[in-house]
């Protein structure tokens, strides 16, 4: 797809559109072109906090915890409902012809017979062995397991968008620090330019310069490429698909004080098993289990059921004894309508140990729940160990990068200082610079890679995702 830009419209430009006015093609372009220029000065750049916020209001796997939701609410519905009497209603019409059993005398005649008849049903489940009760508590937890499910998405996507986030400034930073080197290096290629022209240094010295402009020149397009590689994922978790119309904020972060490393590891996991979605789940899916195998025993106990019944019938045969004539359809309604109810009581015998395997299979259910609540105990100790862990190493890097950083920082200026006078030859020279470019590199890493520690512990400790 063709994209046009203008950037800045020079004076022959400006002159050569002038000419061009009472066009009225031309006018639509120019409104076009210039509308162009409009949207991409305005172009959003979005801070962290606007992405995490868009991530999780737009995220698909969001949308359908949410219907799960919505479908574990319904269930709460259905259990109440199961509680209440039911109510149903019945009207039938029939229209029959040769040797008939009349419904209103129960008598067989012969000719063509119009009937009508109608009833009312209610039913209502007295005892089942407390199983619709035990259905309402599990539709209960299913609710709360929901909500911690989505709430456990909502962390990891919070997480995610931060790791992602970062990355760009990372990247953009590295691209930053190139781009200044590449400057200083052209400096030093006029320099050389003049030392040559001189007569002091030999002429390689100036094609191992132009060597290293044309090195920084690929990393320059390389830096470019992390950087849009990284937009773009990040995009992704934003569920963003104009790539090319989307960038961060400008934003520098400094390195945040580390204070969580005050608590040991096994303060921050203790507080963590306090407020963690993942073991709330983990703990509902427990408490369903448990609610299941209620469910499956209640089905050993005997069902008990009330019923009324409310009926009437019609037919146009039916006639009055005494006088001969039809009677009429109303009269027939209360004539001939009647009521019943009473009770049904069913006892579970044998069905082939249907119930007996339903109660056990409940109860390893009960056991691997737990058991995956133990595992993701387990799990979570070990990731705050290891999230503490790589605080404390990103800590040491971060601070090993710094001191690398300002050693070749002074190695440069002394071969620098060398190098002006004849001392030291371009490729020497050369591999000083390729040194501090690595360390000023590896500065930039390691920064983004401790913030990015300490904001997961800190997430541990159960502190917002916030850069400063």
């Amino acid at each position: 797809m063709m994209k046009r830009r203008i950037q800045m419209i020079n004076p022959f430009q400006k002159a050569e559109l002038m000419k061009a006015v009472n066009n009225k093609s031309t006018w639509l372009l120019l409104l076009f072109l210039l509308g162009t220029v409009v949207s991409n000065g305005q172009m959003k750049r979005w801070t962290l906090e606007e992405c995490v916020t868009y991530a999780i209001e737009n995220n698909l796997s969001i949308e359908q915890f949410e219907l799960d939701l919505m479908n574990a609410e319904i269930d709460k519905r259905d259990a109440y409902g199961n509680l209440m009497p039911n109510l149903n209603a019945q009207l039938s019409t029939t229209a029959s012809t040769g040797l008939i059993l009349d419904p209103t005398t129960n008598n067989l005649v012969t000719g063509t017979i119009f009937s009508a008849s109608n009833n009312v049903t209610s039913s209502v489940t007295l005892f089942d062995g407390m199983r619709n009760l035990y259905q309402i508590n599990r539709a209960k937890l299913g609710i709360i397991a929901s909500q911690y499910r989505l709430k456990d998405l909502v962390d990891d996507i919070r997480l995610n968008v931060a790791f992602a986030y970062l990355q760009v400034l990372s990247n953009k930073e590295t691209l930053k620090v190139i781009r200044a080197q590449y400057a200083v290096t052209e400096q030093d290629l006029k320099r050389t330019q003049e030392l040559v022209d001189s007569g002091v240094n030999p002429l390689g010295d100036l094609v191992e310069i132009q060597a290293t402009i044309a090195g920084l020149e690929q990393q320059i397009v390389n830096a470019r490429n992390q950087v849009l590689i990284s937009r773009i994922n990040l995009a992704q978790l934003l569920q963003i698909t104009d790539y090319e119309n989307f960038d961060i904020a400008e934003e520098d972060f400094d390195v945040p004080p580390a204070e969580v490393l005050a608590n040991s590891p096994k303060t921050i996991f203790d507080k963590a098993m306090t407020f963690r979605n993942d073991i709330k789940f983990s703990e509902s899916q427990v408490a369903l289990a448990e609610q299941d195998l209620q469910i499956a025993r209640g089905a050993l106990f005997p069902t008990l059921a009330a019923f009324f019944n409310y009926n009437t019938r019609y037919s146009d045969q039916t006639r009055d004894p005494f006088t001969g004539e039809k009677i009429g359809f109303k009269d027939q309604l209360w004539l001939n309508d009647g009521v019943s109810y009473g009770a049904q009581l069913n006892i579970p015998i044998f069905n082939g140990f249907a119930t007996r395997n339903n109660i056990k299979r409940s109860q390893i259910d009960v056991q691997r729940a737990k058991l995956q609540l133990e595992q993701e105990k387990l799990d979570l100790e070990s990731n705050v160990n290891q999230a503490y862990v790589d605080v404390e190493n990103a800590a040491k890097a971060y601070e090993a990068a710094q001191k690398t950083l300002e050693a070749r920082k002074l190695a440069l200026e002394y071969s620098r200082d060398r190098f002006e006078v004849g001392l030291m030859n371009a490729f020497d020279f050369s591999q000083a610079q390729a040194r501090l470019d690595n360390a000023e590199a590896e500065v930039i890493r390691t920064k983004y890679d401790y913030i990015f520690r300490i904001k997961v512990l800190d997430f541990y400790f159960g502190l917002p995702i916030v850069l400063n």
